[in-house]
């Protein structure tokens, strides 16, 4: 090859490989270049290469996805089991710290269903909520304690394994961390 034949060809073979490694397409005047190339009078060898070289790359970047992203991890989601403690603020002002038990089910493609149970040193409570997903890993939704007949709002922030609940009434407000 000659000298600005050459470095065409250099640099379109670069692109190729950043557009593979960054799964997107390339220009295709690349792949015309390097075809052309090889029509000049080069060695049965090199034209092969050449060949070889640009049908994988061609392969290579038509098996990525064409958005240009690689694909998104599913998100861990909710549902199962959860256990963890926390605090518990009462309006009177006074705090106890709390260990609880919950239970997320699927109630919709961006929804759940939750059952938990938390005891602090003063007793013990059962509590019901429903949740939406509102963000990434972010759910929000309402709660209800059928037994003390307490009523608010509830959010869930999940990190991975782990998440952080926070509820609010007018009876006082909570803060739960909680792990698989």
């Amino acid at each position: 090859m000659e000298g600005s034949d050459s470095a065409t060809a250099v640099l379109c073979m670069w692109l190729l490989y950043v557009a593979a490694s960054h799964r997107i397409l390339p220009h295709v005047s690349c792949l015309r270049s390097l075809m052309s190339q090889t029509r000049t009078d080069h060695t049965s060898a090199e034209r092969r290469f050449a060949y070889g070289f640009a049908l994988a790359a061609v392969a290579l970047i038509a098996s990525v996805p064409a958005t240009g992203l690689p694909p998104k991890k599913p998100s861990v989601g909710l549902e199962g089991s959860w256990s963890g403690g926390g605090t518990v603020s009462f309006a009177s002002g006074s705090t106890e710290r709390a260990r609880c038990r919950a239970h997320y089910s699927r109630a919709g493609s961006a929804s759940y269903t939750l059952n938990a149970t938390c005891a602090t040193a003063s007793g013990r409570a059962s509590q019901t909520a429903s949740v939406r997903q509102v963000g990434e890993n972010r759910y929000a939704g309402s709660f209800y304690n059928s037994e003390y007949g307490i009523s608010g709002v509830i959010s869930v922030v999940l990190h991975g394994r782990s998440q952080t609940v926070r509820l609010r009434s007018d009876s006082g407000s909570a803060v739960i961390s909680l792990s698989r």
